[in-house]
């Protein structure tokens, strides 16, 4: 009887290490050329319509007239920003749109807040939010001049008015939209009221919530405009208008370039802010 100690066993073959494949890292021209890339990409349709915008006028299209080619556009626009009259319009509008937006967030979002946290409350003023949240700001412009005068308080209150509703409205949806299981978990870990707001409401809402200041972002530079073309001295709207009037056409143009390119800065600050403040989301087109 052979031992077990003797008896020959087979021992399973371990795969012979191999070397860690290196990651190499990108070079440096590499890396400018994917970022590069990725710009051109993200650019393609706006060179795409400046392109058909400066070729429309010139191939006679359209009415150079009414439509100047692109380049002269930005020629009227480095004009007035060289003498300094674009510094002070843009100066004018942001002061107004900002002030108007800053007043907003402050006072919609801990309205917002209570009302999507607190029933009683929401039940009481649901009423009321319904009637004024279906009034276009614009609607009420003249209500706004005859009470508070054609100064800077009735444009900044317009931009007020414009700006509360999508913050206050996605405030409260952000909060009743939170997940009820979040809560009930919360809760059985003896979070008290304040705690439980702290930790789990507000953070779930944070999405919702810049959703609505990005939008008001945006309506707080198109209400402006609007109300700088009525009884206003400095701003973008009344570049516009004026410009309009006295046919300078490509000035005109230039401030409705300015406008936009604003608009597009407001929105990528708000942008970064957003994934600043709610770093724990994953992202799912990553």
């Amino acid at each position: 009887m052979v031992d077990i100690a003797e008896r020959p066993t087979r021992l399973a073959a371990r795969p012979a290490p191999t070397p860690a494949a290196s990651t190499a890292r990108p070079t440096l021209p590499g890396r400018l050329l994917g970022l590069g890339g990725r710009a051109l990409h993200r650019s393609a349709a706006l060179l795409a319509l400046a392109a058909v915008w400066e070729t429309a006028p010139r191939v006679g299209l359209v009415d150079r007239v009414f439509l100047p080619p692109l380049s002269e556009v930005l020629t009227a626009w480095w004009a007035l920003l060289a003498s300094g009259q674009l510094a002070e319009h843009v100066g004018a509008s942001l002061t107004r749109s900002l002030t108007g937006l800053g007043l907003a967030v402050l006072t919609a979002i801990p309205l917002g807040l209570l009302i999507g946290w607190y029933r009683p409350l929401a039940e009481l003023l649901g009423p009321l939010l319904e009637v004024f949240r279906n009034t276009a700001a614009l609607a009420l412009l003249p209500v706004f001049v005859l009470i508070l005068g054609l100064g800077e308080t009735s444009k900044i209150a317009l931009v007020l008015y414009a700006c509360s509703w999508p913050i206050l409205l996605n405030t409260i949806a952000g909060v009743k939209g939170v997940d009820p299981l979040l809560v009930r978990s919360a809760r059985s870990m003896g979070l008290n009221h304040l705690r439980l707001f702290q930790k789990v409401i507000l953070p779930a809402a944070v999405p919702t919530i810049f959703t609505g200041v990005r939008l008001a972002g945006a309506y707080s530079i198109l209400v402006l405009v609007a109300a700088e073309m009525v009884g206003a001295k400095a701003g973008l709207g009344y570049l516009v208008n004026y410009a309009q009037y006295n046919f300078a056409i490509p000035d005109m143009y230039a401030g409705i370039i300015t406008i936009s390119a604003i608009g597009l800065v407001v929105n990528q600050l708000l942008v970064a802010g957003e994934r600043r403040f709610s770093t724990w989301r994953v992202d799912p087109t990553a």
